[in-house]
C-alpha cells in the first residue's frame, strides 16, 4: 500500500483524520488487527506515533473506529437493502448479490472486514474480538427481526424458525467472505448465493 500523506501542506500542517481513518481502514481489512503494527500504520499515513496517537488514542481504539466507519460505508449494503426491499426475500437475495460483488470489487481488499477479522484476531485481543461479535451479532438480530415480521405477514411460513435462518444466511454471508479472501471468483460466489437463497422456506 503506497503512503498517504495525512497532514494538510502549509503551516501549520494539520492532521487530516479522516484520511488518516482511510488509511488505516484499508490496512486493517487487508491485513486484520494483528498484522498491522503501528509502525505500518505511520507508514502508510505519512505520521509520527505520537501525532496517530493523539488524533486516536490507541491501536485498539483506531482500529475499532475503523470498524463503526466500515459499516457505515462499505458494509452498510445489508441495512440498506432490508430497508429497501419491500419484501424480506428480496431482501436477502439483494443482500446476498450485492456481498457477492462487494466481496470482489476492486481496489478494496477482498471479503467483508468483520467476517476475516474472525480469523486474524487471536484470544489475547478479547475487546476487540467482543466488539466484533457484537456488531456480526447486530446483523444477525436485524435479519431475524425482518424474517419474524414477514411470518406475521405471511410471507413466510409460521413454523419458521427465524433465529435459526437469520444465524444460516450470516454464515452465508461470512463464507462468501472467506471463499472472496482465498481467491474465489464472482461467478463462483454468485452461484453460492444463487444455491443460498434456494433454501428459502417455502
Amino acid at each position: 500500500m503506497k503512503q498517504v500523506e495525512c497532514r494538510s501542506r502549509g503551516r501549520p500542517r494539520i492532521l487530516d483524520r479522516e484520511k488518516c481513518l482511510e488509511t488505516a481502514l484499508e490496512l486493517f481489512w487487508r491485513y486484520g488487527y494483528e498484522g498491522t503494527s503501528i509502525s505500518d500504520l505511520t507508514k502508510a499515513m505519512g505520521v509520527n506515533p505520537p501525532s496517530l496517537y493523539a488524533a486516536f488514542g490507541s491501536k485498539q481504539e483506531l482500529y475499532l473506529e475503523t470498524v463503526d466507519a466500515y459499516g457505515r460505508t462499505h458494509g452498510d449494503f445489508a441495512m440498506r437493502a432490508f430497508a429497501e426491499e419491500p419484501t424480506a426475500k428480496a431482501a436477502m437475495g439483494r443482500t446476498l448479490a450485492e456481498a457477492a460483488e462487494l466481496f470482489v470489487a476492486g481496489p478494496s481488499p477482498r471479503g467483508c472486514m468483520l467476517s476475516v477479522a474472525v480469523v486474524s484476531c487471536g484470544p489475547e485481543h478479547g475487546d476487540v474480538a467482543a466488539a466484533l461479535a457484537r456488531k456480526r451479532s447486530a446483523v444477525t438480530a436485524a435479519f431475524k427481526a425482518r424474517f419474524d415480521g414477514a411470518i406475521v405477514d405471511e410471507e413466510l411460513p409460521v413454523n419458521t424458525d427465524s433465529e435459526a435462518l437469520a444465524a444460516f444466511y450470516s454464515a452465508v454471508i461470512q463464507g462468501l467472505s472467506i471463499q472472496a479472501r482465498d481467491g474465489a471468483g464472482l461467478e463462483t460466489l454468485r452461484r453460492i448465493a444463487a444455491m443460498a437463497l434456494e433454501a428459502w422456506p417455502k
